[in-house]
């Protein structure tokens, strides 16, 4: 079986309490923004970077709070798994896809996705709100 995939992933929430959710370039499903560590990066550098990259945002400092770390299946690599250290974060910017984001959309995760969604996001995310 091959390791984990580790990541961070960003739980960011607008004044609704609607969450942000990607979609990457050649996928079909949205997941929570963010991506994998580069060498010698901790988790909030790697989300910021990764948040910038992506979206143009900038993580307000001092907001990071770690919701967990969770285990889910890959969405978009067969047979894998993710390990993703989750982090609800307030952000300053407005997001635009950037790099290898094809789509954003805000979500009320009272409402049933209007999307397929990642499992890390349906089995866990989703039920944190």
């Amino acid at each position: 079986m091959s390791p984990p995939i580790e990541i961070v992933a960003a739980v960011i929430r607008d004044d609704d309490g609607r969450y942000l959710l990607v979609r990457k370039q050649g996928t079909a499903v949205f997941m929570q923004p963010g991506g994998k560590r580069e060498p010698g990066e901790d988790d909030l550098a790697a989300l910021a970077r990764e948040l910038d990259e992506e979206l143009g945002l900038a993580i307000v400092a001092g907001s990071a709070r770690h919701l967990g770390t969770f285990r889910a299946r890959a969405a978009n690599e067969s047979g894998r798994e993710v390990v993703a250290a989750v982090y609800a974060v307030a952000v300053t910017g407005e997001p635009m896809a950037r790099a290898e984001i094809a789509e954003l959309l805000w979500f009320d995760p009272r409402d049933p996705p209007p999307v397929p969604v990642a499992p890390l996001t349906r089995d866990h995310i989703l039920h944190l709100s």
